[in-house]
């Protein structure tokens, strides 16, 4: 059986028809035991309460992430491996039990608690500014003009492009890949009074980042979806392919999607859709600034692997969350509840911003410029303005449509 909706077939159900993986629960649980045992009746204890804290946690986390890898439910992707979106759930899971003991610590306590984690960390450090002299050709430097220019190449204009190219994948849509960097631009000038590592060069705002860095990862990005979309899906066992070209072959498009449904958003078909896409972007945006202001009240150096590893992360667990978000919001009646990485990644965002607030509120209640504040508000009535009407003409459609239906 094949499930359609909209003349598309659902990637869930055909996965559901894919060979059956083991999870292994019997293996699992024997190689956890054995370790147990050995270090229960083999090893001794060191007789040091910080090192025992930290080795006790470890393995309570790695018991917890055994227990979910194989035990927890199956989300909407199964490649590589069913297992391995079922880790990353559970690293979930604990990452927001983590956000949430932080936050119920006090400032000082919850800054000195990532010592235990990283002895450099704890230590205040300075915000970089990347505005100052913002001339692209900078003439009263005869040794090199164009050194505003590299000063600015640094590790994050990779970053950039390979971060914009994965969200492209994650979010499917041209549109609102472009909105959501455009506005992220808009929201760094409307912060750069809070934090300083949003004063860039106007240049470095429109012209590195939206056009060159996210605009050809955005580009690369859609290049590969409709790689994806065209691509045939008839999978043939491993062992039933003769040549070994074919082999390798199959083992490589192991890392690509089962099956593809190709994301279709339309926010203006209804108030409900409307409302969805918002609160998408609007998690999204907050996602990104939760990346410099936690870095910011906790102290940690952008080149920290805490930051690196938060990013990797997100990179992970955000393809899941939106397929669970766009089945959720497309076909209500069919997924009766929202996606369980779905609501991990939002609870997760709303904590993190709260640790925030909580760690650092005089910097988050510094008062808006008030010009910024009026371009936000013409911004926004516009965009209620240009979408009401929309709206409003589907939902009198509808209506229409309903009441010609006729009954014998």
């Amino acid at each position: 059986m094949v499930y359609q909706h909209g003349g598309d077939e659902r990637s869930v159900v055909i996965e559901l028809n894919s060979p059956k993986k083991r999870a292994h629960t019997v293996t699992v649980l024997f190689i956890l035991t054995c370790v147990l045992v050995y270090v229960t009746l083999l090893e001794e204890t060191p007789q040091d309460t910080t090192y025992n804290t930290k080795r006790g946690i470890v393995a309570s986390i790695l018991v917890f992430l055994c227990f979910g890898v194989t035990q927890a439910k199956d989300g909407p992707f199964t490649r590589p491996h069913p297992a391995y979106w079922r880790f990353w759930l559970c690293v979930s899971v604990v990452y927001e039990l983590f956000l949430i003991f932080v936050l119920f610590q006090t400032v000082r306590d919850g800054r000195q608690f990532m010592k235990y984690i990283d002895p450099k960390l704890g230590v205040a450090l300075p915000e970089r500014d990347y505005g100052g002299n913002c001339l692209i050709y900078d003439p009263g430097n005869t040794t090199d003009p164009w050194h505003n220019i590299w000063d600015k190449m640094d590790g994050f204009v990779p970053a950039h492009f390979l971060g914009w190219y994965i969200k492209t994948l994650v979010i499917r849509d041209w549109w609102m890949c472009m909105i959501i960097s455009v506005m992220f631009e808009f929201l760094e000038y409307s912060l750069e009074h809070q934090l300083p590592n949003f004063s860039e060069c106007w240049w470095d705002h429109w012209i590195m980042d939206v056009l060159v860095c996210n605009g050809l990862g955005i580009y690369a990005g859609m290049k590969t979806l409709g790689w994806l979309s065209m691509k045939p899906y008839q999978w043939q066992g491993l062992w039933n392919i003769p040549t070994y070209k074919g082999k390798i072959k199959r083992m490589a498009f192991q890392f690509t999607p089962y099956s593809w449904v190709k994301f279709e958003w339309k926010p203006a078909s209804n108030l409900r859709r409307w409302l969805a896409v918002l609160g998408i972007i609007f998690m999204f945006l907050l996602a990104e600034l939760n990346t410099f202001y936690l870095k910011f009240v906790l102290w940690m150096p952008p080149e920290h692997y805490l930051v690196l590893l938060r990013l990797v992360f997100f990179v992970n667990v955000g393809g899941v969350a939106m397929r669970e978000i766009y089945d959720f919001m497309d076909d209500p009646k069919f997924y009766r509840k929202l996606g369980q990485q779905a609501w991990l990644v939002a609870a997760i965002t709303v904590t993190e911003f709260l640790i925030v607030v909580k760690y650092d509120p005089r910097t988050i209640m510094l008062p808006i410029p008030f010009f910024v504040t009026q371009c936000w508000f013409l911004g926004i009535v516009l965009i209620l303005s240009w979408t009401f009407l929309p709206v409003s003409s589907s939902v009198v459609e509808h209506s229409n449509n309903d009441k010609n239906v006729y009954i014998p």
